[in-house]
């Protein structure tokens, strides 16, 4: 299975923004979607967003609609998550995943929006 590697997580004000890459050496072609979850400490692991490789289209949780925006490089193999306005309860590890899958996690970027 092809690794991907999170990255931009940061400790930022209520407010701020920042941009999460999710970077492969290669999205095979059994990879359709790319899932980003995040999972804030005491609690669930909770669905994002989800993107479509092939035409770019996605779909958002309805905490983060408006706010977050998922896009796809296909030359870089990097999916990225565009967060704005982000708020506190925003705070988490962030994951990638292939497929959208909820179990298939790695080791995850820290984001932490100060209250």
């Amino acid at each position: 299975q092809v690794q991907l590697a999170e990255s931009g997580g940061d400790l930022v004000q209520p407010g701020g923004s920042l941009r999460l890459s999710c970077q492969a050496s290669e999205f095979p072609f059994e990879y359709y979607t790319i899932g980003w979850f995040r999972q804030a400490p005491g609690k669930a692991r909770e669905g994002v967003s989800c993107i479509s490789l092939s035409d770019g289209s996605a779909d958002y949780a309805d905490a983060v609609k408006g706010r977050f925006t998922s896009s796809r490089d296909k030359a870089k193999n990097t999916v990225y998550l565009q967060m704005n306005n982000l708020k506190p309860e925003d705070t988490g590890v962030y994951y990638c995943t292939p497929n959208c899958n909820p179990a298939a996690v790695g080791q995850g970027t820290q984001v932490t929006v100060l209250a």
